[in-house]
């Protein structure tokens, strides 16, 4: 194939890790880190100490393992330590209570809760309103010739999305686009912003959840948004209380959004660094095809996908991972861009290629916690890139791609902005 890259350079001594540099291209450190140290303690930069797991198998057995919980009551940290393990500002605003926090079984209880408002029936159903919303945006710029592609597409799109999911009203929407913006800026907002909009999300959801319940008919409609969907739940003896209710629309929607803010610019941006790939696919789009498209989306995902480690995991007893004793009370955080790039477990995972078939990536995770709304996610990404690549065929890079920066922050992985340029579209 051409227009691929080289295998990055082997490093030769151990990299150092969450610099500007790192962020930019950490695959060789996860390649170093793969090869002499596939289970490592490292110290992140808020000064918690945490096993990195980087190989295919080790992650995927990390994943999995029942004895590594999710509860941040298990970490060994002192107290003033334990807000630094997760999203920040959700412990004050009582946000806890969602599913990237517990285990079985109530974990268990929860995602059947929610489980049906991700049905591939119902994503399917959701697919016309994602298309309308994917072309009002880009009708937006489409005539300008230029475009910043997540500020003005990738970042709107899964928020305008998640809250029609929700039943967030449309009025309100840009209030949550407002909070959603300052939570994914992490660094480059003011100090305390990300709290504060964590504490202002949750007031309005406490809100919306008790309009909600003060009005809900009885029988549900045929598509009855999330919301209502919970309380009605809890209102049937399933015992979701409001403080879970409203961690769980909050999750849905933090989780449910920058995920695919970061699926759609990453996936933009090594399809214009690969021009061949490109080329493939608007020749599958134009011929009216979608296989290429599914498969790539996959292939996207693997190769430089939006969650660079998956969310902390607490040891609740001693064990053994990749060689590596592990104490009762440790972090760890499995390294899903490290793992998708094993070799052991990929042919040429260097390589963006894709029709690739087999590909088992750990982009949304394994097991019990393997990402809940993956179908509404790939729906969205699949959705924007065809949209994108078919009403503006000649997209391109408007900056030299050293000029990109990554978003600091420990879990995702994405572009700060996406400068394009284009033939106008009147």
């Amino acid at each position: 194939m051409t227009n691929q890259p080289h295998p990055p350079t082997p490093l030769t001594e151990a990299p150092e890790l969450f610099t500007w540099e790192f962020a930019t291209d950490p695959y060789p450190a996860y390649a170093w880190l793969r090869d002499h140290a596939p289970v490592r303690r490292t110290r992140l930069p808020s000064g918690v100490e945490a096993w990195l797991v980087t190989r295919y198998a080790d992650a995927k057995q990390a994943l999995a393992d029942s004895r590594l919980s999710k509860n941040p009551a298990h970490h060994d940290e002192p107290a003033h330590a334990k807000g630094k393990t997760g999203i920040p500002g959700e412990r004050k605003a009582e946000l806890m209570t969602h599913l990237l926090n517990i285990d079985p079984p109530d974990h268990t209880r929860l995602r059947r809760l929610v489980s049906k408002a991700f049905t591939p029936r119902r994503v399917a159903e959701f697919a016309p309103r994602v298309q309308e919303l994917t072309d009002q945006l880009i009708d937006r710029f489409a005539a300008e010739g230029s475009a910043d592609l997540i500020h003005d597409f990738a970042f709107p799109l899964p928020i305008y999305a998640i809250c029609d999911l929700l039943g967030v009203p449309r009025e309100d929407q840009d209030d949550f686009r407002d909070w959603a913006g300052m939570m994914i800026r992490h660094q480059g907002g003011p100090r305390g912003g990300v709290a504060r909009s964590v504490k202002k999300m949750r007031g309005y959801l406490a809100d919306l959840i008790h309009r909600k319940r003060e009005a809900l008919p009885a029988t549900p409609d045929p598509g009855e948004d999330l919301i209502s969907g919970l309380i009605r739940a809890s209102d049937h003896g399933e015992h979701l209380t409001e403080n879970e209710a409203a961690a769980m629309a909050f999750i849905l929607l933090f989780a449910g959004f920058e995920t695919t803010v970061n699926l759609i610019g990453n996936g933009t941006y090594a399809l214009l660094t690969h021009p061949e790939q490109r080329a493939r696919l608007q020749t599958s789009l134009a011929a009216r095809e979608t296989d290429l498209l599914e498969t790539g989306v996959e292939e996207l995902l693997r190769y430089d996908g939006p969650v660079e480690l998956a969310t902390w995991r607490f040891a609740t007893e001693p064990l053994s991972l990749g060689g590596q004793d592990i104490a009762a009370g440790d972090p760890v955080l499995v390294v899903l861009a490290a793992a998708d790039r094993d070799p052991e477990r990929f042919a040429d995972p260097e390589v963006l290629d894709l029709s690739r078939r087999d590909n088992q990536h750990l982009g949304y995770g394994h097991g019990i916690h393997y990402c809940l709304g993956a179908p509404l996610a790939r729906l969205e990404g699949q959705t924007a890139l065809a949209t994108l690549l078919t009403r503006l065929p000649d997209l391109r890079l408007a900056v030299d791609p050293g000029e990109l920066r990554w978003r600091g922050g420990l879990i995702m992985r994405g572009l700060r902005t996406l400068p394009v340029e284009f033939t106008p579209v009147g």
